[in-house]
């Protein structure tokens, strides 16, 4: 519950630990950060196990982000399909061939699935690092104003949600607790934007429920999924 909280609504770990307080739970903000990067890595594990099945046209694009009063940039890659799924994140200190390789082979990793179509703004290291992973790939580079063709607008709405919930945190203080944020984060998101199954998790559940019920079924499918990773412990 209490992770559940903290990724999918623009919470801060105190205000998960008064929460979780009123209902009688006494624990501190650093265990529920702590929980975070433990679980919810685990958790987005879980999610990629039944999300459905990746498109062959994917997006890719960067969000930056600053640290130390903005004094210094971090960026997260992130790819989605033609029906908006989160593919894969990652979180570099640099904006360069490496990063954009290292994204695409770990998105390949990830998905089991090479795109036929590669969709770009002009960042330069992606021409190399889209020949490299996806040689086969027809890659398009485009533009967010575009009046006609394909262009980025689909992947930076994506990032929207990123955006508000870093609003409400202090930041990242080192790549790998923002890499294990960033990958717990799209979790509960993917769940609720209908990019799993729900029915297949939460027996009874249907297309046609209500916003209430759709939320309700989210719940009962963190529950299910944070069930069989206590098992697998």
């Amino acid at each position: 519950m209490a992770v559940r909280w903290y990724l999918a609504h623009p919470l801060s770990a105190t205000s998960v630990m008064v929460f979780l307080a009123e209902r009688g739970m006494d624990v501190s903000k650093r265990t529920v950060l702590r929980w975070v990067q433990t679980f919810g890595p685990l958790l987005a594990a879980e999610v990629r196990k039944h999300r459905r099945r990746p498109g062959t046209r994917w997006w890719v694009d960067e969000v930056f982000f600053f640290r130390n009063k903005g004094k210094e940039k971090r960026y997260l890659y992130r790819a989605i399909d033609e029906y908006g799924q989160v593919l894969d994140v990652l979180f570099r200190e640099q904006r360069d061939t490496e990063a954009a390789t290292t994204f695409f082979r770990r998105t390949l990793r990830h998905t089991g699935t090479v795109p036929t179509t590669l969709i770009s703004d002009h960042h330069q290291p992606y021409i190399q690092a889209a020949r490299e992973v996806f040689p086969e790939a027809e890659h398009i580079r485009t533009g967010l104003h575009r009046a006609r063709g394909e262009t980025t607008k689909p992947i930076e709405r994506s990032h929207i949600a990123t955006r508000d919930r870093l609003r409400a945190s202090r930041g990242l203080k080192t790549l790998d607790t923002g890499q294990r944020f960033f990958e717990g984060l799209e979790a509960p998101h993917a769940l609720a934007r209908g990019q799993v199954p729900l029915d297949r998790l939460v027996p009874g559940h249907s297309a046609g429920a209500t916003p209430h019920q759709h939320a309700r079924a989210v719940v009962a499918a963190v529950k299910v999924l944070g069930a069989r990773l206590r098992r697998a412990a």
